[in-house]
Protein backbone atom coordinates (compact mmCIF):
# COMPACT_ATOMS: atom_id res chain seq x y z
CA UNK A 1 0.00 0.00 0.00
CA UNK A 2 1.76 3.19 -1.05
CA UNK A 3 -0.79 5.83 0.22
CA UNK A 4 -3.80 6.35 2.23
CA UNK A 5 -5.66 10.27 1.91
CA UNK A 6 -8.28 10.37 4.52
CA UNK A 7 -11.04 13.31 2.94
CA UNK A 8 -13.53 14.40 5.55
CA UNK A 9 -15.02 17.26 7.09
CA UNK A 10 -11.84 18.16 8.99
CA UNK A 11 -8.98 17.29 6.19
CA UNK A 12 -8.04 17.59 2.95
CA UNK A 13 -7.76 15.17 0.33
CA UNK A 14 -4.07 14.77 1.03
CA UNK A 15 -4.77 15.10 4.80
CA UNK A 16 -1.18 15.13 7.01
CA UNK A 17 0.41 11.94 5.43
CA UNK A 18 1.77 13.21 2.26
CA UNK A 19 2.38 9.94 0.16
CA UNK A 20 3.45 8.00 2.98
CA UNK A 21 1.94 4.64 3.98
CA UNK A 22 -0.22 4.53 6.92
CA UNK A 23 0.57 2.55 9.99
CA UNK A 24 -1.73 0.14 11.05
CA UNK A 25 -1.98 1.95 14.30
CA UNK A 26 -3.24 4.70 12.21
CA UNK A 27 -6.02 2.56 10.96
CA UNK A 28 -7.08 1.69 13.77
CA UNK A 29 -7.74 5.01 15.23
CA UNK A 30 -8.97 6.10 11.58
CA UNK A 31 -11.36 2.66 12.04
CA UNK A 32 -11.67 2.81 15.71
CA UNK A 33 -15.64 1.92 17.13
CA UNK A 34 -17.52 4.53 18.10
CA UNK A 35 -17.40 4.47 22.24
CA UNK A 36 -20.44 3.92 24.73
CA UNK A 37 -21.63 0.49 25.62
CA UNK A 38 -24.10 -0.42 22.94
CA UNK A 39 -23.62 -3.02 20.06
CA UNK A 40 -22.32 -1.81 16.62
CA UNK A 41 -22.89 -4.02 13.43
CA UNK A 42 -20.05 -2.77 10.72
CA UNK A 43 -20.08 -4.62 7.26
CA UNK A 44 -16.82 -4.62 5.00
CA UNK A 45 -17.04 -5.24 1.65
CA UNK A 46 -15.77 -4.78 -1.80
CA UNK A 47 -17.42 -4.14 -5.17
CA UNK A 48 -16.13 -3.46 -8.44
CA UNK A 49 -17.10 -0.26 -10.75
CA UNK A 50 -20.30 -1.85 -12.27
CA UNK A 51 -21.24 -3.33 -8.87
CA UNK A 52 -19.98 -6.78 -9.17
CA UNK A 53 -18.82 -8.19 -5.35
CA UNK A 54 -17.09 -11.12 -7.02
CA UNK A 55 -15.41 -12.14 -9.83
CA UNK A 56 -15.41 -16.02 -10.42
CA UNK A 57 -17.26 -16.22 -7.18
CA UNK A 58 -14.52 -14.90 -5.15
CA UNK A 59 -13.75 -11.29 -4.04
CA UNK A 60 -10.22 -11.64 -4.41
CA UNK A 61 -9.86 -10.72 -7.90
CA UNK A 62 -11.33 -7.33 -7.06
CA UNK A 63 -9.32 -7.11 -3.89
CA UNK A 64 -6.29 -5.39 -3.24
CA UNK A 65 -3.09 -5.38 -0.77
CA UNK A 66 -4.72 -2.12 0.75
CA UNK A 67 -7.70 -3.52 0.71
CA UNK A 68 -6.63 -6.56 2.47
CA UNK A 69 -4.69 -4.59 5.11
CA UNK A 70 -7.52 -2.58 5.55
CA UNK A 71 -9.66 -5.99 6.07
CA UNK A 72 -6.81 -7.11 8.72
CA UNK A 73 -7.35 -3.63 10.47
CA UNK A 74 -11.40 -4.00 10.85
CA UNK A 75 -10.68 -7.67 11.98
CA UNK A 76 -8.26 -6.09 14.54
CA UNK A 77 -10.98 -4.08 16.12
CA UNK A 78 -13.77 -6.67 16.36
CA UNK A 79 -15.12 -8.70 19.27
CA UNK A 80 -16.55 -10.75 16.45
CA UNK A 81 -16.83 -11.12 12.50
CA UNK A 82 -20.45 -12.31 11.84
CA UNK A 83 -20.76 -14.51 8.17
CA UNK A 84 -22.62 -16.65 6.41
CA UNK A 85 -22.06 -20.33 5.58
CA UNK A 86 -22.16 -19.56 1.70
CA UNK A 87 -19.28 -17.36 2.09
CA UNK A 88 -17.57 -19.57 4.53
CA UNK A 89 -18.08 -22.56 2.02
CA UNK A 90 -16.91 -20.33 -1.02
CA UNK A 91 -13.68 -18.30 0.16
CA UNK A 92 -12.89 -21.26 2.59
CA UNK A 93 -12.67 -19.41 6.10
CA UNK A 94 -10.11 -20.42 8.65
CA UNK A 95 -10.23 -19.20 12.29
CA UNK A 96 -9.18 -15.20 13.13
CA UNK A 97 -5.29 -15.18 13.88
CA UNK A 98 -4.17 -12.90 17.17
CA UNK A 99 -2.09 -10.38 15.96
CA UNK A 100 0.50 -8.54 18.01
CA UNK A 101 0.30 -5.13 16.40
CA UNK A 102 -3.19 -5.10 17.63
CA UNK A 103 -2.14 -7.00 20.53
CA UNK A 104 -1.91 -4.31 23.38
CA UNK A 105 -5.02 -1.80 21.67
CA UNK A 106 -7.01 -5.24 21.99
CA UNK A 107 -6.22 -6.11 25.81
CA UNK A 108 -6.75 -2.40 26.57
CA UNK A 109 -10.28 -2.86 25.20
CA UNK A 110 -10.83 -6.11 27.21
CA UNK A 111 -11.19 -8.25 24.53
CA UNK A 112 -9.40 -11.72 23.69
CA UNK A 113 -6.67 -12.33 21.46
CA UNK A 114 -8.57 -12.34 17.86
CA UNK A 115 -12.48 -12.17 16.95
CA UNK A 116 -14.74 -14.62 17.55
CA UNK A 117 -16.15 -16.37 13.79
CA UNK A 118 -19.71 -16.42 14.41
CA UNK A 119 -21.57 -18.21 11.40
CA UNK A 120 -24.85 -18.04 10.11
CA UNK A 121 -26.52 -21.09 8.84
CA UNK A 122 -29.82 -22.37 9.24
CA UNK A 123 -29.14 -25.88 7.18
CA UNK A 124 -25.93 -26.29 8.89
CA UNK A 125 -23.95 -27.96 6.02
CA UNK A 126 -20.55 -26.70 6.74
CA UNK A 127 -17.85 -28.74 7.10
CA UNK A 128 -17.25 -29.35 11.04
CA UNK A 129 -13.65 -31.28 10.46
CA UNK A 130 -12.38 -28.01 9.12
CA UNK A 131 -9.95 -25.68 11.71
CA UNK A 132 -12.53 -22.48 11.65
CA UNK A 133 -14.30 -25.34 13.40
CA UNK A 134 -11.74 -27.63 15.45
CA UNK A 135 -8.73 -25.32 15.42
CA UNK A 136 -9.89 -21.66 16.10
CA UNK A 137 -8.04 -19.33 19.27
CA UNK A 138 -11.25 -18.82 20.50
CA UNK A 139 -14.18 -20.92 19.67
CA UNK A 140 -16.22 -20.16 16.24
CA UNK A 141 -19.77 -20.05 17.10
CA UNK A 142 -22.48 -20.62 14.80
CA UNK A 143 -26.14 -18.90 14.47
CA UNK A 144 -29.02 -21.03 13.88
CA UNK A 145 -32.89 -21.66 14.39
CA UNK A 146 -34.73 -23.66 16.99
CA UNK A 147 -35.54 -26.53 14.65
CA UNK A 148 -32.24 -26.95 12.66
CA UNK A 149 -31.67 -30.56 12.40
CA UNK A 150 -30.30 -32.15 15.96
CA UNK A 151 -27.49 -34.32 14.33
CA UNK A 152 -26.23 -31.29 12.47
CA UNK A 153 -26.41 -29.54 16.25
CA UNK A 154 -24.94 -32.47 17.49
CA UNK A 155 -22.22 -32.35 14.97
CA UNK A 156 -21.04 -28.61 15.37
CA UNK A 157 -20.73 -29.41 18.98
CA UNK A 158 -18.49 -32.16 19.34
CA UNK A 159 -16.04 -29.60 16.88
CA UNK A 160 -16.17 -27.62 19.76
CA UNK A 161 -18.28 -24.86 17.64
CA UNK A 162 -20.63 -22.51 20.47
CA UNK A 163 -24.49 -22.99 18.87
CA UNK A 164 -26.50 -19.68 19.08
CA UNK A 165 -30.07 -20.26 18.49
CA UNK A 166 -30.98 -16.91 16.82
CA UNK A 167 -34.47 -17.57 15.58
CA UNK A 168 -37.54 -19.19 16.35
CA UNK A 169 -38.11 -21.04 13.22
CA UNK A 170 -35.71 -22.88 10.33
CA UNK A 171 -33.47 -19.36 9.73
CA UNK A 172 -31.79 -16.92 11.74
CA UNK A 173 -33.31 -13.10 12.67
CA UNK A 174 -31.03 -10.44 12.44
CA UNK A 175 -31.85 -8.77 15.37
CA UNK A 176 -31.79 -11.22 17.35
CA UNK A 177 -28.41 -12.70 16.20
CA UNK A 178 -26.98 -9.01 17.24
CA UNK A 179 -28.88 -9.46 20.61
CA UNK A 180 -27.46 -12.78 21.47
CA UNK A 181 -24.04 -11.81 20.68
CA UNK A 182 -24.02 -8.71 22.15
CA UNK A 183 -25.38 -10.89 25.34
CA UNK A 184 -22.18 -12.78 25.25
CA UNK A 185 -20.13 -9.68 25.59
CA UNK A 186 -19.67 -9.20 21.93
CA UNK A 187 -20.72 -5.72 20.97
CA UNK A 188 -17.91 -4.72 18.39
CA UNK A 189 -19.48 -6.50 15.80
CA UNK A 190 -18.01 -7.01 11.84
CA UNK A 191 -19.60 -8.80 9.10
CA UNK A 192 -18.18 -9.64 5.91
CA UNK A 193 -21.00 -11.48 3.74
CA UNK A 194 -21.88 -12.61 1.84
CA UNK A 195 -24.51 -10.67 -0.26
CA UNK A 196 -27.83 -12.50 1.34
CA UNK A 197 -26.68 -11.62 5.05
CA UNK A 198 -25.81 -8.31 4.09
CA UNK A 199 -28.64 -7.66 2.50
CA UNK A 200 -30.84 -9.46 5.71
CA UNK A 201 -28.93 -6.98 8.06
CA UNK A 202 -29.76 -3.73 5.81
CA UNK A 203 -33.91 -5.00 5.83
CA UNK A 204 -33.97 -5.49 9.28
CA UNK A 205 -32.50 -1.94 9.93
CA UNK A 206 -29.24 -3.32 12.53
CA UNK A 207 -26.57 -2.05 10.31
CA UNK A 208 -24.76 0.83 11.28
CA UNK A 209 -21.89 0.98 9.53
CA UNK A 210 -20.70 0.19 5.64
CA UNK A 211 -17.13 0.05 5.30
CA UNK A 212 -17.09 -0.42 1.06
CA UNK A 213 -14.02 -0.75 -1.05
CA UNK A 214 -14.89 0.51 -4.67
CA UNK A 215 -12.65 -1.32 -7.09
CA UNK A 216 -11.22 0.42 -10.49
CA UNK A 217 -12.45 -2.42 -11.96
CA UNK A 218 -15.31 -3.83 -14.68
CA UNK A 219 -16.39 -7.61 -14.40
CA UNK A 220 -19.64 -7.59 -16.41
CA UNK A 221 -21.58 -10.54 -16.03
CA UNK A 222 -24.09 -11.56 -13.63
CA UNK A 223 -22.11 -11.50 -10.25
CA UNK A 224 -24.15 -10.43 -7.10
CA UNK A 225 -23.80 -6.93 -5.65
CA UNK A 226 -22.77 -6.21 -1.87
CA UNK A 227 -26.32 -7.05 -0.59
CA UNK A 228 -29.34 -9.50 -1.90
CA UNK A 229 -32.75 -9.68 -1.05
CA UNK A 230 -35.80 -8.37 -1.40
CA UNK A 231 -36.23 -4.83 -1.93
CA UNK A 232 -36.82 -2.33 1.00
CA UNK A 233 -39.65 -1.15 1.14
CA UNK A 234 -38.10 2.68 1.76
CA UNK A 235 -34.04 2.78 0.88
CA UNK A 236 -31.63 3.20 4.40
CA UNK A 237 -30.11 6.34 4.44
CA UNK A 238 -26.21 6.25 5.39
CA UNK A 239 -23.95 9.57 5.74
CA UNK A 240 -20.35 9.44 4.06
CA UNK A 241 -18.08 9.59 7.25
CA UNK A 242 -15.12 9.08 5.39
CA UNK A 243 -12.90 8.22 2.49
CA UNK A 244 -9.64 6.69 1.49
CA UNK A 245 -7.58 6.67 -1.68
CA UNK A 246 -4.77 3.95 -2.64
CA UNK A 247 -3.79 3.26 -6.17
CA UNK A 248 -7.38 4.57 -7.88
CA UNK A 249 -9.13 1.85 -5.23
CA UNK A 250 -11.58 4.01 -2.66
CA UNK A 251 -12.30 2.99 1.07
CA UNK A 252 -14.97 4.47 1.64
CA UNK A 253 -16.94 4.37 5.19
CA UNK A 254 -20.75 5.13 5.87
CA UNK A 255 -22.65 5.20 8.92
CA UNK A 256 -26.41 4.97 9.37
CA UNK A 257 -27.49 8.70 8.79
CA UNK A 258 -29.60 9.45 12.01
CA UNK A 259 -33.01 10.57 10.72
CA UNK A 260 -34.64 11.11 6.66
CA UNK A 261 -32.52 12.98 4.30
CA UNK A 262 -33.09 16.74 4.05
Amino acid sequence: MRRLFPVTDQTSAAGDHGDREWSLDELAEAYAYPGGDGVWLRANMVSSLDGAAQHDGRSQAISSDADMRIFGTLRGLADAVVVGAQTVRTEGYRPARAREAFAARRAAAGQGPAPAIAVVSASLDLDFSLPLFTEPLVPTLVLTGAVAAPERVAAAKRAGAEVVVAGDGRGVDPERAVRELAARGLVRLLTEGGPRLLGQFAAAAVLDELCLTVSPAMTAGDAQRIAWGPALADPSRFALASVLEDAGFLFTRYRRAAGPPA
